[in-house]
């Protein structure tokens, strides 16, 4: 029922993904007359989940207000499934923030 009448929209207000190529977001449609378009074998997607929460948003609790956190996945389809080109990028917080910290002291 939240599906149907859009409740998600509220915090997930993208889609969940988009093709990548030359243009990084390249445009093109997800369907063909009408129909879903098959992924095909050297077609490139994102997968990207995210979670927004306004400022302003009363019905979360304050100490989640204002803020947002988007995980892209950058997806090779492939004849036998599928490569997640950025598998090796870290995930948790705690790697994120030595990534950063080994990138600032690099500069």
């Amino acid at each position: 029922q939240a599906l149907a009448r859009g409740d998600y929209r509220r915090y997930f207000p993208h889609k969940t993904g988009h093709w990548l190529g030359l243009d990084v977001h390249d445009a093109g449609d997800y369907r063909i007359q009408g129909e879903p378009r098959l992924l095909e074998p050297g077609m490139v997607l994102t997968v990207e989940p995210g979670l927004y929460v306004a400022p302003d948003e009363a019905l979360a609790p304050a100490r989640y207000r204002g803020i947002g956190i988007r995980i892209e996945d950058d997806v090779l389809v492939t004849a036998d499934g599928a490569d997640v080109l950025t598998a090796a990028l870290p995930r948790h917080a705690d790697a994120l923030e030595d990534a950063l910290a080994q990138a600032r002291a690099a500069r």
